[in-house]
Formats: C-alpha cells, sequence, structure tokens
C-alpha cells in the first residue's frame, strides 16, 4: 500500500481533511490556519470528503495554497507541498507545523480576522479563554497553594456542574464576566480547569487533581 492510500484509509481527523478542490482561498486558509493553532496537520487536495481519489492540477491548485497561506493567514503561514500520485491521477498534499507563538488568524466571511482551531474533523472559532491562555502560557505564573472566596466560587460551581459553559458559569457566580475570564484563564493554565472545545460548543470542568 503507498503512502496516499494510507493517509486516505485514516479518513478526516484532527490533522488530517480532504479537498476535492480549492477554489475559496480564504476558506482553506481558516483550514491552514486552524492546523497551524492546533497540532500541525495534513491537506489532501483532489480527495472527496469519502476518501475517493479524483486528482487535480497540483499546479493550479498551489497557487490557491500559497494566495490562502500569505494573503489571508495573519501573520503569514509557512506550508510545504509535494505531488503525490494514485495511479494516473495526482493530488496535492499540504503540509502545516503547529506554531509556536499562537494565534495565526485567518479572515472569515465578513472580512474580519478571527482566529480558528482544529478539534476532531471540524474547524472552529477559539473562544477568547483560549486565546487569553496562549497568551498566559507565555509567562505562566505558579499555583498557589490556596484560592480565596471567589476563585473558589467559581471552581466549586465548575465541580458541582460537572461540566459548564462560560455563558452558564457568568450566570451562576454573578461575578464581573471579565474577572471571570481572567481566573478562568489562570485557572486552565494551572492545569486546575480544564475546557474542551467541541462543535457544539466550549465546556469548563475541574481537573482531577482538585476533585478529591
Amino acid at each position: 500500500m503507498n503512502i496516499l492510500k494510507s493517509y486516505i484509509r485514516e479518513g478526516e481527523h484532527q490533522t488530517q481533511d480532504f479537498k476535492f478542490r480549492v477554489d475559496d482561498a480564504k476558506k482553506i486558509a481558516r483550514t491552514l490556519a486552524a492546523f497551524a493553532n492546533t497540532d500541525g496537520g495534513r491537506l489532501l487536495i483532489g480527495v472527496k470528503d469519502n476518501g475517493k481519489v479524483v486528482g487535480v492540477n497540483p499546479e493550479e491548485e498551489f497557487h490557491v495554497i500559497q494566495g490562502a497561506a500569505t494573503l489571508y493567514c495573519k501573520p503569514e503561514l509557512d506550508v510545504k507541498t509535494q505531488i503525490m500520485q494514485d495511479e494516473h491521477k495526482l493530488v496535492l498534499e499540504v503540509t502545516v507545523a503547529e506554531v509556536e507563538n499562537k494565534p495565526i488568524k485567518a479572515l472569515d466571511d465578513n472580512g474580519n480576522w478571527k482566529t480558528y482551531v482544529r478539534r476532531e474533523d471540524h474547524t472552529l472559532l477559539a473562544s477568547k479563554i483560549l486565546i487569553g491562555v496562549w497568551k498566559k502560557m507565555r509567562n505562566k505564573t505558579s499555583t498557589p497553594q490556596t484560592f480565596d472566596k471567589d476563585e473558589q466560587l467559581i471552581l466549586n460551581t465548575i465541580k458541582e456542574a460537572g461540566s459548564i459553559t462560560l455563558s452558564k458559569l457568568y450566570r451562576s457566580t454573578q461575578l464581573k464576566k471579565s474577572y471571570i475570564d481572567k481566573l478562568l484563564i489562570l485557572f486552565i493554565t494551572w492545569e486546575v480547569v480544564q475546557m474542551k472545545i467541541t462543535p457544539s460548543g466550549t465546556f469548563f470542568s475541574v481537573g482531577e487533581e482538585i476533585e478529591e
């Protein structure tokens, strides 16, 4: 089995996406940015969602990819490409490495620069909390031994819910939203709270180490 077929057998997942062809550079820029903001990834152009190889003209697709990475990603993304073959059909493989200094932004449909992440086989908008965590991780502080009353209130509310959205946390605690945001970012960098981003929303739960 050649390497292209082995990739296709994996199906689409967090670090792999199939594209029949690329005709919207802005849309593909979001996928590239999402890969860069998560675990990196591989784009196979010339492959349908069901894994069928239809082939493309690699040179045409390459120009669209280059435009997506340089014009519609901020800062510009460095992508690597190579041509793969299945019998007489050609597929363009595009690989993106995870970047160290997140986020990479891409244009949305309204021309606004937004941050995207990859979760399973979905490209999703990053939450403001995740963006805050990335910034905080550059200057991470040590976890305190004890928490004050408000901090404990937030932790207890999350723990009692098991899993909670940001909007529900706002309503449940009635603390200032910006204050909750700031504490959540700290809790996540301290690995006290876990954040799960899904197609249906972003959820917060208490880390196992303080569930005793």
